[in-house]
């Protein structure tokens, strides 16, 4: 019984598997259809070009409706607050603020360090940038505020334009300080600006010039550059100011040679904080599934640290660096220094387009996963006004945490009102709570920062995913590690992103060539490289490149053209044109003698000269053999056929053929040009097309190109073109490409349509051991 009810489903499994064959075999389908080129296409379609929509007349439409409707777009808050379903989401956002805020705490205090300030402008940083953001910003779940790679932009800014006092005096401290504050709120506000001004123009695509391996890049970059930056801290050394290239090789061989002055309590305190901290989210890890939010390590790292060291003394004892003095309250608005703006503008527009990078990438993936729409140039509007208000009341550049982002979604935050609750909770901290922190020391703020970077030093491990997925993607990480760990974080970018556009032109310069060859049975035709099964189709040469052609790869296009076909083009021409220049001359030499003989009216020596002359041409054909013997297109009595068929055929009519010549022929008469991967055509394009040489004669600025037409006409080979988008079709109009000798009876609808046509007109070809595929 058992055996029968086990053999019982692998008799189903075979009945369905038999069946599914034949449901397959069922669907092969038969297409009957005329033969179509682009000219009857567009007969039997109707085809015409597409109107054209002009957007930019919607813009200048003034309104109260169009007025209305730019105020939901620009102020999104006044959209969703009316909807916001509080039973069902208050709570969620609750929690969740209430949880960021415990993180922005210590990390504000942390970050401001980072940038070269003192630390109460983070928490500054992260109150007013927050608040703004729930007004303007679309994205439910990213959380604003200081974030590490930003502050270390920021840092290196400050660092060179106010550069650390000769000597520890408070005085010099003090206006040290006050400038720094100035340069970072200045800015703020011109990255503000920047932001705010590309978001209004729709600028928002400029991020999609940063692919993810560049990001990944970069941040694991600056990673390194903020791993570095804590060590003065966590060893409690005093370093000098480096910025620049090579300033992150300067400051390590500092940290190395002033190493053993390090102090032992700061370093102590570090790694105590640093222990704790990887403690405790090692069990958030562990419990995620039991919590209901994760166990604020940093707020009670800070709150003991900042206990240990009142009750201790470790300022007076062990010489560990405190915070220091925190106002309480809020500072009134600044005005920013224009005069900065010359120094700060190339730094500005780098810090612009990074901080969007990161937040538009983050915001995409929670909307993405929980199903709603985020607007890249609302976003870079949002921030941009976050920037330039925050700046406005001396906060520095600021994008979204990652850490704090996953944390406001995963302890159930629903929308941007998480982040006004976390925004208000920091100013409470600003206005009662900030004093408190005196005591903290500095080593505990850098401990926070260098666990906090596990995340983005996790990356490293990309370069070996990468060397298996993609190479290309792989150098661009490297590219752009290297040149941000040398050069620093803004001339790094630079060098990224030059770096990955001219990656994609070189791409496009050497993409894949091949010569197709047709699936049997089938109107599909494939790389014969690849396919053992696709065989050419007899006398037809089928050419695809898997790239447009343009003026960085036309020439390199043709070239593998010509390559792929097995036929030296270049070299039959000029053969050929050496042979008709011969045979011009002799032609001219016996129109003289017949002209001298008529004048000297004697019959004899009539028949002496036309021995002559046919004794010359004689020697004519036997020079052309001599000089056909260079060309190894097929075997020596191949060869030798050929020279004996040019003799035979020297009485036709036309005497400039190949045969005629004595030249051999490619052993096809039809070129195929499958042009579907082409998305655009430029006149550099056309000319490498089409049967006019140009370049000839035009001065030095005209770009020479083979003309593929041209070329192959000279040689017997007739070509189409097929599979064209209709975008690309009307480009070639426009650069009035088609004429009398080049129709659109030359293109044609797909690649089967092109040989079937070309087999109905063929030209005689010699023998090939290229098999016959039936169509």
């Amino acid at each position: 019984m058992g055996l029968a009810d086990a053999s019982g489903p692998r008799d189903t499994q075979a009945l369905l598997s038999a069946t599914q064959a034949m449901d397959l075999r069922r669907r092969d389908y038969h297409m009957e259809r005329p033969l179509l080129n682009q000219e009857h296409l567009e007969e039997l379609g109707r085809w015409g070009s597409a109107p054209r929509t002009h957007q930019w007349r919607t813009w200048l439409q003034c309104s109260r409706a169009r007025a209305y409707a730019l105020l939901l777009q620009h102020l999104p808050v006044l959209v969703w607050l009316p909807r916001y379903p509080v039973r069902d989401w208050l709570l969620g956002d609750l929690l969740s603020g209430l949880s960021v805020a415990i993180m922005q705490l210590p990390q504000g205090l942390a970050y401001a360090l980072l940038a070269g300030l003192p630390p109460v402008f983070g928490l500054y940083s992260s109150f007013y940038p927050v608040f703004i953001y729930f007004l303007f910003g679309t994205s439910r779940h990213i959380s604003v505020g200081t974030f590490a790679v930003m502050s270390v932009m920021v840092g290196s800014v400050t660092e060179s334009l106010a550069p650390q006092a000769l000597n520890d005096s408070m005085i010099n401290e003090t206006a040290r300080d006050a400038a720094r504050v100035q340069v970072a709120s200045t800015l703020s506000v011109l990255v503000g600006l920047f932001q705010v001004g590309l978001g209004l123009i729709h600028f928002g695509f400029v991020v999609t010039y940063l692919s993810e391996p560049l990001v990944r890049g970069y941040t694991t970059a600056a990673a390194v550059q903020v791993f570095v930056s804590q060590l003065k801290y966590v060893f409690g050394l005093h370093l000098s100011s480096h910025s620049g290239p090579l300033s992150l090789i300067y400051t390590v061989l500092e940290v190395c040679w002033k190493l053993p002055q390090s102090k032992v309590g700061t370093v102590v305190t570090a790694a105590v904080a640093g222990v704790v901290l990887v403690v405790v989210k090692l069990l958030n890890d562990k419990l995620q599934q039991q919590l209901p939010m994760p166990i604020p390590g940093e707020l009670l790292t800070l709150i003991g640290a900042t206990g240990i060291s009142y009750g201790m003394g470790l300022k007076h004892r062990f010489e560990v660096d405190v915070v220091g003095n925190i106002p309480a309250g809020l500072v009134p608005p600044v005005a920013p220094n224009t005069q900065l703006f010359s120094k700060l503008v190339g730094s500005a527009f780098t810090i612009a387009v990074v901080g969007f990078a990161i937040a538009i990438s983050l915001g995409k993936i929670f909307a993405l996963r929980h199903g709603y729409r985020v607007d890249s140039n609302q976003e870079l509007v949002a921030l941009g006004l976050s920037n330039l208000i925050g700046g406005i009341f001396q906060c520095f550049p600021v994008s979204c945490s990652m850490s704090r982002s996953l944390v406001q979604e995963s302890t159930g935050g629903n929308s941007q009102v998480a982040g006004a609750i976390s925004s208000l909770f920091i100013l409470l901290i600003i206005v009662k709570l900030g004093e408190l922190f005196h005591d903290l020391p500095k080593a505990v703020l850098a401990a926070i920062i260098i666990v906090n970077l596990k995340g983005m030093l996790r990356q490293l491990s990309d370069m070996r995913s990468l060397w298996k997925a993609n190479r290309a993607d792989l150098l661009i990480w490297l590219v752009t590690f290297t040149a941000t760990i040398l050069l620093n974080l803004d001339l790094g970018l630079v060098v990224a992103v030059i770096f990955s556009l001219l990656l994609v032109v070189v791409r496009t310069q050497m993409p894949h060539y091949s010569v197709l060859g047709q699936v049997p049975d089938t109107d599909i035709y494939r790389d014969v490289a690849e396919y053992s099964e696709a065989k050419e189709v007899r006398g037809v040469k089928v050419f695809r490149s898997s790239a447009t052609v343009y003026f960085a790869n036309a020439e390199f296009y043709s070239d593998a053209l010509k390559q792929r076909c097995g036929v030296d083009v270049d070299f039959l021409i000029s053969q050929k044109k050496k042979l008709l220049k011969k045979q011009e001359q002799l032609k001219l030499k016996q129109l003289q003698k017949e002209e001298k003989l008529r004048k000297q009216a004697a019959s004899p020596k009539g028949a002496s000269v036309s021995i002559n002359v046919n004794t010359s041409l004689e020697d004519m054909r036997s020079n052309n053999v001599e000089d056909c013997k260079m060309m190894q297109v097929s075997s020596g009595d191949k060869m030798e056929d050929a020279t004996a068929n040019g003799q035979e055929d020297s009485k036709a009519p036309d005497g400039s053929t190949l045969k005629a010549l004595g030249l051999p022929q490619p052993d096809f008469h039809s070129l195929i040009l499958d042009l579907g991967a082409l998305s655009f055509v430029d006149t550099v394009c056309l000319k490498s097309l089409k049967n006019v040489r140009t370049g000839a004669g035009q001065g030095p600025s005209s770009f020479h190109t083979d003309p593929i037409f041209h070329d192959f006409r000279e040689i017997e080979v007739e070509v189409y073109m097929a599979a064209c988008h209709s975008p690309v079709v009307s480009q070639l109009e426009a650069g009035h490409f088609f004429d009398a000798s080049i129709t659109k009876k030359h293109l044609f609808a797909s690649v089967h349509d092109a040989v079937t046509f070309a087999l109905q007109h063929p030209r005689p070809v010699p023998d090939s051991p290229v098999s016959v595929t039936r169509l």
